[in-house]
């Protein structure tokens, strides 16, 4: 899985439609080896990722859990951590 796209789910507040869409980004992009596509495939690329996005919005809507809302600033903490242990660089 691409590093760039992040969990979106059970987070306080929730994911809002800019996150959505910019993992949709990454994901389309992964997929299709593109970073820009060229004109001639423009409009199958953003059509995809509004595709992606739609049914990343169905999903976290859909989804279900008992468990605790998730915090963005928690969650940031834990990926400096992470990174410092990887990479051996100060948090």
């Amino acid at each position: 899985m691409c590093r760039n796209i992040k969990t979106l789910y059970n987070f306080d507040p929730p994911a809002t439609e800019e996150e959505i869409q910019a993992a949709s980004l990454q994901f389309v992009r992964k997929l299709s080896g593109f970073q820009k596509p060229s004109k001639a495939n423009e409009e199958a690329f953003h059509r995809a990722i509004d595709e992606v996005a739609e049914a990343a919005g169905r999903l976290l809507a859909s989804l279900v859990t008992n468990a605790e809302p998730r915090s963005r600033e928690t969650e940031l903490l834990k990926a400096r951590e992470r990174s410092a242990k990887r990479f051996g660089t100060q948090p």
